[in-house]
């Protein structure tokens, strides 16, 4: 549930969640004690709570059983809530599998906005109000137009959180912090908004937002951590001087000829963390996003002169 820290409220998952990756074998196999090792982690380095097959989970490319293997072996070994990415652009599937993660013992549900169909806003509707009754677990939208083409809009969402008690947030990666401002206006009290956008975190909290869902987190855990609850104890002078200072090691997670999530699969690489190569379409990291991952790294690890071991 949100509790209180400082003068800004805390949300129900913490104010830092990862979205993991997934971990591969060299042959692309799904290893699952590598991803328990990553769950520990993370949970060790700032995160309070971890998507699981999301789209850095590489969600396209598993197959629901291995899903379900993800989500039932880090559900029983990590302490920290693990929230399911269980939704698809497929209704009836997107149901289905939400009901096994609740039976895989998952904290909460990610649901995506369905992409490629570009449904009408009374069919997200419809969509996410099928999610949210076919569960009893919080469920937070996961509004990301510029992979799934459709926006959701404000009154869908209000209306929906209205309607359905268990639709309790938003993963905000729409990239409107003035529509995002609007929306926190106008949803019933307690609806949450996570920034989606590692770098829109710090505007986003400006406006009402209570953390992260975060890709960076992976290699600035404890940094983001930091400048989160900075802002919601009122510390907006050391928010916004970490945020500056960590500004070039979020940008590293994404470009044009290395998406989302190869880089962060090449900094846990470069971080020893044994995650793989990602799965096609993505297919392997090219030799400078590995250059650049280390160079991120180094560079991370002269401003950390107090940080003992890696």
């Amino acid at each position: 549930m949100t509790e209180t820290t400082g003068t800004r409220r805390r949300g129900r998952f913490g104010s830092v969640v990862t979205a993991m990756v997934t971990p591969f074998d060299e042959s692309l196999k799904l290893d699952l004690d590598a991803a328990s090792d990553l769950g520990h982690f993370l949970s060790g380095s700032g995160s309070e709570a971890v998507v699981v097959a999301g789209t850095t989970g590489e969600a396209p490319v598993l197959s629901d059983t291995e899903k379900l293997d993800l989500w039932r072996v880090l559900a029983d070994r990590l302490t920290i809530p693990v929230i399911a990415g269980s939704t698809t652009n497929d209704t009836a599937h997107s149901v289905e599998l939400t009901r096994a993660a609740e039976q895989a013992r998952v904290a909460g549900i990610l649901a995506v906005t369905p992409y490629y169909n570009r449904p009408s806003q009374t069919g997200l509707c419809r969509h996410f109000a099928a999610i949210a009754e076919a569960t009893s677990l919080p469920v937070l939208i996961y509004d990301i137009p510029v992979r799934t083409g459709r926006k959701v809009a404000n009154d869908t969402m209000v209306r929906l959180a209205r309607e359905h008690t268990n639709i309790v947030g938003v993963k905000d990666a729409a990239g409107d912090v003035v529509s995002t401002a609007r929306l926190l206006a106008e949803a019933p009290a307690g609806f949450e908004c996570y920034s989606g956008e590692d770098l829109l975190t710090l505007p986003l909290l400006s406006v009402g937002a209570v953390g992260v869902v975060s890709v960076a987190a992976h290699w600035i855990g404890p940094e983001m951590a930091e400048m989160v609850a900075a802002y919601l104890a009122g510390d907006v002078e050391r928010a916004c001087a970490l945020n500056a200072d960590l500004l070039d090691a979020v940008s590293f997670q994404s470009g044009d000829e290395a998406p989302n999530p190869m880089p962060a699969k090449a900094m846990l690489r470069a971080m020893g963390k044994a995650v793989g190569q990602c799965r096609l379409p993505h297919g392997d990291a090219p030799d400078w996003l590995e250059e650049r991952a280390e160079a991120v790294l180094a560079d991370l690890e002269t401003r950390r002169p107090n940080r003992a071991g890696g």
